[in-house]
Order: C-alpha cells, then structure tokens, then sequence
C-alpha cells in the first residue's frame, strides 16, 4: 500500500477484515511491551468463539455476566469517529477524513474512560511492530492521525482511554495463549476496518455535497446522505459557530464480540444519543494547504 493512494482504493480489503471468525476482566494499570523480536498474530484470531444467535449490545432482555466475552457491555454503543480535518495532511490527499477513534459509549449515551478492562499500553507503535503489523500502522500513519503530536501519541490516548474501557479484549478473553499486546493489534485493526468501509467524503460527494469556501448546505441533507450510505445513524459536530463541518460519528451495535462480533448499524441514538451541535445550515470547507506547499 503506497501512501499515493486513495481512501476509496482501499476498500477492497474491508470486507476480509470484517468477515467474522468464528471470560474475566482484569484490572492492571499498565502492561508490559512484549519482546522486541517478531511475534506473529493473525489479527482478531484470538477471540473466544461466540454462538451465533448472541443478544445485541445495549438489547438484552436479560442480565449479562460482567466476564463475559461475547458480549460488550457496559459500553455496548459503538462509534466509529471520524475528522474533517483544516488541513491536507502528508502524504494524504484532499479527499481524506481521517480516524479519530472507537469509542464504546454506554447504552444511554454516557461513557467511561480509563476503565482497566484490558492493560494500558505506552508504545503502541512498538507492540504494533512485534506483532508484524506494518501494513496496519502504515495505514494509520496515512489515516489516525493527531492534530498536533506525535501519531503513536494519539493512538495511545485513544486505547488508553477508549480501548480499556471494551470488556471482551480483556487479556481473560484470549485464553492461555494470550500475550502483552494482542488486544492492541484487534482494537486497532478492528477500528480501522470498519473506518475502511466508511468513504465519507463519497458518500457526501455522490449527494452533490463537496467542499466549497462559500456555499452552506442544508445539515439534514448531510445527515441522510451519510445516514443512508451507511445503513445507521451518525452524529455531525462541528467547529467555528457551529456551522463548519468538522465531525462523523458512526453509531453501532455489536453481536457478539469486538474481536469477532458483527457491527450492526444502529437505527435509534437511544436516551442522551445525539450529541451533534451543528447548525441548522454549515459549510464543508476545503481543505487548505501543508505550510510546505505554500
């Protein structure tokens, strides 16, 4: 994968990293790195087997055993974040959205951070290197990237902060054969899947709505374009006064798994749901150019 290369031109690989393949928390602050050596792990091949017919996070009829791995709860809401961002990044091009994260919001809208479900790691460049996964962090070097900061920065606040808060990648779940850093390569690999399927600036393109310096469009018409390409409900925030589009959130549910689960669009935002802040009309803005280009 070259860094000349499209978003939409990695599309291609979304459906094999989403296919599906067919329990204790614990409580640590901080895990160790794994060897320096290369460990090889076939991602998301670590998951517990889950059975087929498992209740949907945030729809159970009946009480879930807080160990379990094969169903995400508390933070059962998923949402795939995603960036507008000012400016054409590196190696990127002007049609990027970027990642921002995967954040498991609780059932009502609320949300726990630093929960120590699973270890929290400090380097996640290095564990994401022993596990031999170049082509991922090659990927989120073009796509997760940090508005200031380094990109291994960001990438560890938001596992630090969202990752641990995702019961079923607890170290438990893996069974015997788990090693420090494991949960890392699923969380990211599992993120960046879903954010591969998920070609904003097209879905918004093939309604007519492409960045433009003066023109405001209708924030309903974004909300549908972006609302029917994805099957789900998405939450739109946005930055100046409220009326420049800045942010996509994807909202799921999960059957199963995190690991191995299938992400099923949401259709209802649920009590607390919605936290766009957008005005009713907002611009799209182009992006501006590197310092370097100037």
């Amino acid at each position: 994968m070259t860094q000349a290369l499209s978003l939409r031109g990695l599309f291609s690989y979304a459906s094999n990293l989403l296919s599906q393949i067919p329990a204790a928390l614990v409580d640590s602050t901080s895990a160790p790195l794994p060897p320096s050596d290369v460990q090889l792990y076939y991602p998301l091949s670590g998951a517990p087997s889950c059975p087929l017919d498992g209740p949907m996070s945030c729809h159970n009829s009946t009480p879930i055993a807080d160990d379990s791995c094969c169903f995400v709860y508390p933070g059962g809401r998923m949402l795939l974040t995603q960036f507008w961002d000012q400016k054409t990044h590196a190696g990127g091009a002007e049609t990027d959205w970027t990642l921002h994260g995967l954040w498991p919001d609780l059932c009502d809208g609320t949300y726990d951070q630093f929960c120590h479900m699973t270890p929290q790691f400090n380097n996640i460049t290095a564990v994401l290197e022993h596990y031999g996964q170049d082509d991922l962090i090659e990927f989120m070097n073009r796509f997760w990237l940090a508005a200031s900061g380094s990109n291994s920065r960001l990438w560890q606040h938001e596992f630090n902060k969202h990752a641990t808060c995702i019961n079923t990648l607890a170290p438990a779940c893996y069974g015997e054969l788990h090693t420090p850093g494991m949960e890392v390569v699923d969380y990211f690999t599992r993120a960046s899947a879903l954010f591969r399927m998920l070609d904003t600036y097209s879905a918004l393109e093939r309604a007519g709505i492409v960045p433009h310096s003066r023109r405001h469009y209708p924030l309903v018409d974004i909300q549908s374009a972006l609302e029917k390409f994805s099957g789900g409900r998405v939450v739109l925030r946005c930055t100046g006064r409220r009326d420049v589009l800045h942010e996509a959130w994807y909202v799921y549910f999960v059957k199963g798994s995190l690991q191995s689960g299938e992400f099923v669009p949401a259709q209802e935002l649920g009590r607390e749901g919605n936290a766009g802040n957008c005005a009713p009309w907002v611009k799209y803005l182009p992006k501006m150019p590197r310092e370097d280009e100037l």
